[in-house]
C-alpha cells in the first residue's frame, strides 16, 4: 500500500558546473544533508530541479543518481515526470517504475495547455499508464502551467481512467479550492501542499504534508511549525510561518532560485 505524502518532503535542487552541464557529485551531499536534517521523502527533477530546463537524458540520469545515492537508506524517492511532450513524460515515468520510485507526479502541458479537465485527465491518464505500478500525483501549479483547472473536479473524474492515482500535488495558494479536494470522495485523496509560505493555512484545513524547495534549507523551521501546530500552540507555529515568509521575500528580492543555491552552498551543499 502507498504511504501518503504527509510531513516535510524536499522538492531537490539540479546540482550544475559553470557550464551548465550535471553536477552528479553533490547528490550524495544533497541526500546526506536532507537525512540529517530529519527529510525522509524527496521530490527529484520537479520545478525546483529546473526540470524544464533539461534535456530527457539529463533528468533520466539524475534520477539514476538520485537511486543509486539513496539505496539501503531511508530516504524515499518520488520523481517529477511532466513535460511538454507527453511520450517525454512517458520515458520518464517508465524509467522511474524500474527505479522503484515511490511515486511519481506530472504537472499539465502548458505550451499546448489543456482546455478542459477532460482533456487534463486524460493526458495524465497516457503518463501514468507508463508506470501503471507507482502512485500517480497530478501536479497542480497553474502560477507556472497556466492551467487553472478545477482540481476538485479531476479528482472527480480521474480515478476511472486513472487507477494509481494517489492524489495531488497542490502548489496553489487558493485555500478555497483545497478545501473542496481534502473532501472529494470522502478525504481519499492525499494532497501534499505545495506553497511554503501558506503552509501554517493549509494545516488548519486539514493538510497532513508538504512539497517545498524551503525545506532544503529551512527544514528546521518548518518541523517547528509543524510540532507547534499538532500540539496547539498557535503562537509559536505562527513565529515559525513568519520566519519561513522572510526568508522567501528575502530570497524573492534576490532572485529566488539563486539565492537558494546560495544558501544551500553556506550550508555546505554546493549546488
Amino acid at each position: 500500500m502507498h504511504a501518503p505524502l504527509h510531513g516535510l518532503v524536499a522538492a531537490t535542487h539540479t546540482p550544475f558546473y559553470n557550464d551548465g552541464t550535471l553536477r552528479l557529485e553533490v547528490i550524495e551531499a544533497q541526500a546526506a544533508h536532507l537525512l540529517r536534517w530529519g527529510v525522509t521523502t524527496l521530490f527529484i527533477n520537479g520545478s525546483t530541479a529546473e526540470s524544464s530546463s533539461l534535456t530527457v537524458a539529463e533528468r533520466l540520469a539524475l534520477a539514476e543518481r538520485w537511486f543509486l545515492v539513496t539505496r539501503g537508506t531511508p530516504l524515499r524517492l518520488v520523481v517529477h515526470v511532466g513535460a511538454n511532450c507527453v511520450e517525454d513524460s512517458k520515458t520518464l515515468a517508465a524509467q522511474a517504475q524500474g527505479l522503484g520510485a515511490a511515486a511519481i507526479g506530472a504537472l499539465a502541458p502548458s505550451y499546448f495547455k489543456p482546455r478542459s479537465v477532460e482533456v487534463l485527465v486524460e493526458t495524465m491518464a497516457a503518463i501514468s499508464a507508463a508506470a501503471p505500478e507507482t502512485p500517480f500525483y497530478y501536479y497542480d501549479i497553474p502560477s507556472l502551467t497556466g492551467v487553472s483547472l478545477p482540481v476538485a473536479a479531476f479528482l472527480e473524474q480521474a480515478p476511472e481512467r486513472i487507477p494509481a492515482l494517489a492524489g495531488v500535488k497542490f502548489t496553489n495558494p487558493d485555500l478555497m479550492a483545497y478545501q473542496f479536494c481534502l473532501r472529494a470522495a470522502g478525504g481519499r485523496w492525499d494532497l501534499p501542499w505545495g506553497v511554503d509560505q501558506h503552509f501554517l493555512g493549509a494545516l488548519a484545513m486539514g493538510a497532513r504534508g508538504a512539497v517545498g524547495s524551503g525545506f532544503n534549507f529551512a527544514a528546521p523551521v518548518y518541523h517547528r511549525l509543524m510540532a507547534a501546530f499538532e500540539r496547539g500552540d498557535l503562537a509559536a507555529a505562527r513565529e515559525e510561518q513568519f520566519r519561513g515568509v522572510r526568508l522567501i521575500q528575502l530570497f524573492d528580492g534576490l532572485g529566488y532560485m539563486a539565492a537558494a543555491k546560495a544558501a544551500m552552498k553556506m550550508l555546505g551543499v554546493d549546488v
